[in-house]
């Protein structure tokens, strides 16, 4: 194999990104899922933890990995992407491999679509799946979303700005504390989605109680994905104070985005979902989503084991 890749560096320069987008693009537009999380393609210009490996042939950037090192609570998590017209050539297989052995014992490896490639990588280097992600989809219109009942002594209401932020990140981050890539988010993580195209305050439900309003309680972020054609809603990110769970809220809140998303126009809506949530699972279920695709996460064999 001829290709080289480069030593793993903090940022990457205008032109790399530039260059690994447009991989990227290639890539989503050939296999029908994109090969790295947003949170990867946020990180090719915005300040963030991840590293980043550049693989070229001939002067062209063949290959991507992306990784975000581990602490005492999460493995490192790497996401890796082949030029379409480069694959079949090992390029795959030795950025994954080169994931595993600089993020250390405990890495992950995700394969977005778990497609046949991917597979037969993690066969290739005796990989096992540690993780799955469920992307789930329901189309709008059918079956009919239920009525919106929001009860007497809670208000419902949307995004009003920066103010809101330090709630946002305090439900977020104790929601989701066992989450390797949700946990953890700072005021960053908000600025910059905010700053994204796609962002809507009118798509970003906030649930607080009446008589305690400064106090939230779970919040939906909705998002729609404008490259697809047709556009695609999401249900991004539903987190519910660990204090206030029991109460209904993360149905409402659901319900509240779904029924934005359909009447701004669209006609299907996605979400993901950890495989082993069975609450979530159940309630995105009983309001009509069904499995499309899943994501898998690769470990070693040996890392499966101790864990």
């Amino acid at each position: 194999m001829t290709d080289s890749a480069r030593r793993w560096s903090a940022g990457l320069t205008a032109e790399d990104a530039g260059a690994v987008r447009d991989l990227l693009a290639r890539a989503t537009a050939a296999d029908g899922v994109a090969p790295v999380s947003e949170q990867a393609v946020l990180s090719l210009t915005a300040p963030d933890s991840a590293r980043h490996l550049v693989a070229e042939r001939d002067g062209s950037v063949v290959g991507y990995a992306n990784l975000v090192e581990g602490n005492g609570d999460h493995p490192a998590m790497a996401e890796v992407a082949v030029d379409p017209g480069a694959r079949g050539r090992g390029v795959g297989t030795e950025l994954v491999a080169a994931a595993l052995a600089e993020g250390g014992a405990g890495t992950r490896v995700w394969a977005h679509g778990n497609r046949p490639a991917a597979e037969a990588v993690a066969a290739r280097l005796g990989l096992v799946t540690a993780r799955e992600l469920w992307q789930m989809r329901r189309p709008l219109a059918m079956p009919e979303l239920p009525e919106l009942v929001v009860p007497e002594d809670l208000v419902l209401r949307t995004y009003t700005g920066p103010s809101d932020d330090a709630e946002l990140l305090r439900v977020n981050n104790a929601a989701f504390s066992w989450h390797p890539e949700q946990g953890g988010w700072s005021e960053s993580d908000i600025a910059v989605r905010r700053d994204e195209p796609w962002f809507d305050p009118e798509g970003l439900f906030l649930v607080t109680a009446e008589q305690a309003p400064e106090r939230l309680l779970g919040f939906h972020w909705t998002k729609v994905h404008y490259e697809e054609n047709p556009p695609v809603g999401e249900v991004y990110v539903v987190g519910i104070d660990p204090a206030a769970q029991g109460r209904g809220l993360g149905r409402l809140l659901t319900l509240a985005g779904l029924r934005h998303l359909r009447d701004g126009g669209l006609g299907e809506v996605l979400l993901y979902t950890e495989a082993d949530n069975a609450a979530a699972v159940r309630t995105y279920t009983r309001l009509g989503f069904e499995t499309a695709h899943v994501d898998v996460a690769y470990t070693a064999a040996t890392d499966a084991v101790s864990e």
